[in-house]
């Protein structure tokens, strides 16, 4: 789907920290999460919240109240009068929300400023009953079944990602390879006291006892990849190559952007916009996960007019480090290009959010570059994939 108005104002893509599995946010409802994010990051940029027309919330993991999510969202942050969806897609949810968003844009004749929320807490995910009838009961624990197990080929996710480095011939050498050059890139990100980070980052405050409040301002949960430390660590299923340092780590946080047309774009931000060139996605074949996202890549790419070779900058959700490998050799990329201040193998996958961390990212790299053209990339449950080409201008 190709997009001609919707325009991103540089420096309204932000994220919070990811904090790890059982960390600091594991007692948080995301949506308090998101709904004290988004009103001292809106504060932040200087938008005032009664100019927002429209709200998407992006969330996969239900919690408390969440019947009400958006609208109750809306009012939270100081715009009562808005209401919205709640859009999810798994791991893709994030370009989801940025899909319909730029819709919202594309298809208005209005100055349309539109709010795109993102926000999930894999710690302490819910234990649903569903009643069947006769006193009986179906129960799944929404996070840990559905990480398990897809339904359609009773196999975990992992599984997928050993089949296409079974068909590939990527050695567990490679994978190793490609996670230190990950590892590596994300240090960057930590230079000058996490410079970079600190262009998008929105603090988390979590109330604490007697009124304290402690700032989550930093990613926890990060591991330190060595080479030695790397090759010790014994594969995730027996006589394959994914280990533990080749794969993501599940986190909570939160995320946000504008989307709006580029004169207004142009009126919030000095420095110039990102455009919204494209949204495509794609569908591999049942448990071959790591192939939709080149698939997802490709209709996006064709739709926005950009050749794999004329990518300045990816950004990728990378649950396996597989994804990376198959996505470097299909579209003919420099693995350097992907993601050069870290990705969601790195700091963790809060679901929803981390798409939108990595489209910031994507941004920021580029605004850093000079401007340019971008991909973000990532897949989705059920072999599935969502894919966004951008393009930041600076303000001359």
């Amino acid at each position: 789907m190709r997009f001609e108005r919707a325009f991103i104002p540089l420096g309204a893509a932000w994220s919070t920290p990811f904090s790890r599995w059982q960390g600091s946010l594991a007692s948080l409802s995301s949506l308090d999460v998101a709904a004290d994010v988004t009103r001292r990051a809106l504060a932040d940029r200087g938008v005032d919240p009664a100019s927002l027309t429209n709200i998407a919330l992006g969330m996969t993991i239900p919690q408390p109240e969440a019947f009400y999510a958006t609208p109750s969202l809306a009012y939270r942050i100081g715009a009562p009068t808005l209401g919205g969806p709640m859009i999810a897609q798994a791991c893709a949810t994030s370009a989801a929300v940025l899909s319909h968003a730029a819709q919202t844009v594309e298809g208005s004749n209005e100055d349309e400023l539109v709010l795109a929320v993102t926000a999930d807490r894999t710690s302490n995910g819910p234990h649903l009953v569903y009643p069947t009838g006769a006193g009986r009961v179906q129960s799944e624990d929404w996070v840990l079944d559905n990480f398990a197990r897809d339904p359609l080929t009773g196999k975990p996710m992992v599984e997928t990602a050993e089949r296409v480095a079974r068909e590939a011939g990527f050695s567990r050498a490679q994978l190793d390879d490609m996670t230190l050059l990950r590892s590596g890139q994300y240090q960057r990100a930590l230079a000058g006291d996490r410079a970079f980070q600190r262009r998008y980052f929105v603090p988390v405050e979590v109330p604490g006892p007697r009124g304290t409040v402690r700032v989550v301002d930093a990613d926890e949960g990060v591991r330190e990849s060595t080479k030695e430390g790397l090759a010790a660590l014994a594969p995730t299923v027996l006589g394959g190559v994914v280990t533990a340092g080749s794969q993501t780590h599940p986190a909570d946080g939160a995320a946000g952007m504008l989307v709006t047309t580029r004169p207004r774009a142009l009126s919030l931000s000095n420095h110039g916009v990102a455009q919204i060139l494209s949204v495509g996605t794609g569908r591999a074949e049942l448990g071959a996960m790591p192939k939709a996202p080149v698939l997802a890549a490709g209709h996006a790419l064709r739709d926005a007019g950009v050749e794999p070779g004329a990518l300045d900058v990816v950004t990728t959700h990378n649950p396996f480090v597989v994804n990376d490998l198959w996505l470097c050799r299909e579209l003919g990329l420099d693995p350097e290009v992907l993601n050069p201040y870290g990705s969601s193998l790195i700091y963790g996958h809060p679901q929803a959010p981390t798409g939108m961390r990595a489209m910031a990212e994507l941004i920021e790299a580029l605004t850093l570059r000079g401007g340019g053209t971008g991909l973000f990339t990532g897949c989705a449950a059920g072999d599935s994939a969502v894919a966004v080409v951008l393009r930041v201008e600076l303000a001359s």
